[in-house]
């Protein structure tokens, strides 16, 4: 079994249901309390020991490059007033483990993990939907490792969500369970309710083996008219092992303006540093 050491990151999209705010400024950048999208997921993958990243990213999205890179006069500038820099730590990472890979035309989610094929190479990789913040002890990825580990192949995070929501998401077609762990008899993008073969959908983590970049190469469109990934997974079963594995964590979809805002108050309401002055706010205006 091969060590996942690659994690790729699709952030070309435009975000434009966070219009006005990324006009100028990639939604993988919005913060939520004081941390960046993009940064929580980073800190997701070294934690469940990737150690190469790979950003698939497009026009305009420079600001995500500099992030992690070393801003020389903010360091500098704060060196020499004696400001503790401690919150920059997670913004610098070794030189080489990040790459940059452009998505020239919005074509997906199948073909931006596709534009990642020369860094991938022939090893297995997880893929990181970054506007999905997923919240758990220990992150979401490091619980799906732990589960690679024991089964290999192809792992997909899976959550419940209400069945009349099916038509939003990837859906699993779900045969034996063993605890967290489901075999994937087949996988639906967005099925209607009536049509879907259960309410596990795909909230954005993946472990998939590098055979899936050859079925991306030939992908035919799919619903929405782009390429799918999870048609491209699809056509892996039944010849790899193939599991969904359920988080124990929270969810908050940062690409639904709703689900930001709570996102912003649970990890808020999480920090002992602002958590009792969040709290009184909001008593005070719920009344």
């Amino acid at each position: 079994m091969q060590k996942v050491r690659t994690a790729v990151f699709p952030v070309a999209g435009l975000g434009t249901r966070f219009l006005p705010a990324t006009k100028a400024v990639p939604k993988e950048m919005l913060p939520v309390v004081d941390k960046p999208l993009i940064q929580y997921a980073v800190e997701e993958a070294l934690e469940a020991g990737i150690e190469q990243l790979v950003f698939v990213t497009g026009r305009g999205k420079s600001a995500i490059e500099d992030h992690f890179d070393i801003a020389y006069e903010l360091e500098a500038t704060m060196d020499s007033r004696g400001k503790d820099k401690s919150a920059l730590a997670g913004t610098r990472l070794g030189p080489g483990r990040i790459a940059y890979v452009r998505q020239q035309e919005p074509l997906g989610l199948g073909h931006a993990v596709w534009c990642a094929r020369s860094v991938v190479g022939d090893e297995p990789f997880a893929v990181i939907l970054p506007d999905e913040l997923l919240v758990g002890q220990p992150g979401c990825l490091k619980q799906m490792m732990d589960a690679y580990e024991k089964v290999g192949g192809n792992i997909v995070c899976a959550l419940e969500v209400d069945p009349a929501e099916t038509y939003k998401y990837g859906v699993v077609d779900p045969g034996a369970r063993d605890g967290a762990l489901t075999e994937v008899k087949g996988l639906v993008e967005k099925p209607k309710p009536e049509d879907a073969p259960s309410n596990l959908m795909l909230p954005g983590r993946y472990i998939l083996q590098p055979q899936v970049m050859e079925i991306l190469k030939d992908q035919e469109t799919g619903a929405g008219g782009e390429i799918q990934l999870t048609d491209a997974m699809a056509a892996m079963i039944g010849t790899q092992p193939f599991h969904a594995f359920t988080f124990e964590g929270e969810r908050h979809d940062c690409g639904d303006k709703a689900s930001f805002v709570n996102a912003t108050l649970a990890l808020a309401l999480a920090r002992d540093d602002i958590a009792p002055a969040v709290r009184a706010f909001a008593a005070e205006r719920l009344g």
